[in-house]
């Protein structure tokens, strides 16, 4: 079955923290007449600290879309690679065994997208599929498990790198003055996080079945409005309320696979918001500390749009892991409003590297064909690349 590898993650190295923030709040929008209730939602975030691609005062500065989009592209050529060579080191894998990327951010655009670049500048075989999700948001980190996951079942053997890039700062806009905005500016991050599916061996989460649902009737509940100003985030107030309404999907999807979600050994769930959380333990009946790691994640990084799965996860690996066999959801949720969920259990268990190489040379290169859904520590980066995680 695909085994979800142990993730890589890097983050900028410029931070801002919440008094930070709110210093910066009080002193751009001083007369604001919302402003008393959106430093109190900030500060409810419980985000302490976060990292972006550039200091503050150039986040400040608004260039125009061009420039904006111009160091998204530079920053992740830049800092994308490092990443993706951590990450095929953690599945024991070479470039060259890798048969798709799938690449997903929502915060700048490329095309071709960076899956074409990263072919032509780091190796990869030029048959490896390419599969770019743009229009996700936080959601995108589960739906890249998920259509890693559909890959390796329509071709068994075959391996898939995920690489998610958010650069979240790039979005700021002056002149977006609402409460959800300001609220927006005090609880995104940047980060870059990559993973590998395995399709035989490896450690980590053995995946057995994934699924998708979409809230009916929210589909501007979280939007981008793009203007000649570039994305401008639209957040409707009725977001932090939304696990009512995707938690039942969670309950279903493991009830479908047999199993309770309630009783489940472990949760690497997307962290939007403190009351994601909360409403999450309530709505499946868990304590707050099966949630630690995604917490941390808001804590120390904030909402890092699709890369908080990963990020979430790699601190499952950094502490050990759970046992062989443990059963657990992944989960991301985003615009739509949509939940991309997978269940797995740990796996510690796999073929040495030349096993899997012998294994791997059996399995003829995918043709082409539709992939069917399937039900079923950290050091500092080298100086201007960022943090390692």
């Amino acid at each position: 079955m695909p085994t979800l590898c142990r993730p890589a993650v890097a983050v900028p190295e410029h931070v801002i923290t919440r008094e930070e923030t709110l210093d910066l709040a009080r002193a751009t929008h001083a007369e604001h007449p919302q402003l008393p209730l959106a430093l109190r939602l900030i500060e409810n975030t419980g985000v302490r600290t976060r990292h972006i691609v550039q200091p503050i005062e150039e986040t400040l500065r608004h260039p125009g879309f061009t420039r904006r989009n111009a160091v998204y592209e530079a920053e992740a050529k830049a800092r994308v690679p490092a990443v993706v060579s951590r990450a095929l080191a953690n599945a024991d894998l070479d470039r060259r065994e890798i048969d798709l990327i799938v690449y997903v951010s929502c915060t700048g655009f490329m095309m071709p997208s960076l899956t074409a670049w990263l072919i032509n500048t780091m190796g990869f075989r030029p048959e490896t599929r390419q599969l770019p999700i743009a229009q996700l948001g936080c959601a995108a980190g589960g739906a890249a498990v998920n259509r890693a996951h559909d890959f390796v079942c329509a071709y068994p053997g075959s391996n898939v790198l995920i690489v998610s890039c958010e650069f979240c700062s790039l979005l700021y806009q002056p002149t977006d003055l609402g409460v959800g905005s300001l609220l927006s500016n005090g609880l995104f991050g940047d980060a870059v996080s990559c993973a590998v599916v395995r399709g035989e061996g490896g450690t980590g989460v053995r995946l057995e079945r994934n699924g998708s649902h979409l809230v009916p009737d929210t589909e501007s509940w979280i939007s981008y409005a793009v203007r000649e100003t570039g994305f401008h985030f639209l957040l409707d107030k009725r977001v932090p309320g939304t696990m009512s309404m995707l938690a039942p999907a969670l309950l279903t999807l493991a009830g479908e696979h047999g199993w309770d979600a309630s009783e489940l050994d472990f949760y690497i769930v997307h962290a939007g918001g403190p009351r994601i959380l909360d409403d999450l333990c309530r709505f499946l009946e868990v304590e707050p500390a099966m949630f630690r790691y995604s917490r941390a994640t808001l804590t120390e990084r904030g909402n890092i749009a699709s890369s908080v799965v990963f990020d979430a996860l790699d601190r499952l690996f950094e502490d050990g892991g759970v046992e062989d066999g443990a059963r657990g959801l992944i989960a991301g949720f985003g615009p739509g409003i949509t939940a991309e969920s997978a269940l797995g259990r740990w796996t510690t268990g796999g073929p040495a590297r030349g096993d899997a190489r012998r294994a791997r040379a059996e399995v003829p290169t995918p043709t082409d064909g539709a992939v069917s859904a399937t039900g079923a520590g950290r050091t500092p980066a080298g100086a201007g690349v960022g943090v390692d995680s």
